[in-house]
């Protein structure tokens, strides 16, 4: 444990690193700013600033989906740096391991609970060939915006500009 003396103050950041923690826990399940500042027996001033301090955006949620895709992990850290709530971009192999790896029932649960996640979201980035982009916007509703990469049946991994998808999701967060 690391303690950083202020004046005559002895200060543990562990302590605050934990309290922050729960704050935005309890944030995120739903709480009041008043309520969390209850529990925690703090001002819910504080709360707010340290809020405002950490904020990255407001408005939509945005989820990005795509396959195959051979810059998985480029674009999913682009869309982290721009704060997009759901990411999911697989390679082919990945796809084929994901359906592989579980039986019927299980995938199918997987695929209801993705598309849940991607219906909560005001506006889904799907990356994908035709048919599957018209079977996206078919589940997921009128808040897709596709981004076509080719026609089905794709078997083979395609390089998506970031700079493309980042302009995109700039322009849904207003």
């Amino acid at each position: 444990m690391q303690l950083v003396r202020i004046g005559d103050k002895v200060i543990n950041p562990e302590r605050i690193y934990r309290m922050v923690d729960r704050m935005l826990e309890l944030r995120a399940q739903g709480h009041s700013q008043q309520e969390v500042a209850e529990i925690l027996d703090v001002d819910r001033t504080l709360i707010s600033r340290l809020e405002s301090v950490g904020e990255m955006r407001k408005g939509k949620k945005i989820a990005l989906v795509g396959f195959p895709v051979k810059n998985g992990p480029e674009l999913t850290q682009m869309a982290q740096a721009e704060g997009v709530d759901f990411i999911l971009l697989m390679s082919d192999q990945e796809r084929l391991d994901f359906a592989r790896s579980q039986n019927g029932i299980e995938v199918l649960n997987q695929v209801m609970r993705l598309i849940a996640r991607a219906r909560e979201c005001d506006a889904v980035i799907f990356i994908g060939s035709d048919q599957r982009l018209k079977m996206v916007e078919a589940l997921v509703g009128p808040h897709v915006i596709g981004i076509e990469i080719g026609r089905s049946p794709m078997s083979e991994d395609v390089y998506v500009d970031p700079d493309r998808v980042r302009s995109l999701i700039r322009s849904l967060q207003g």
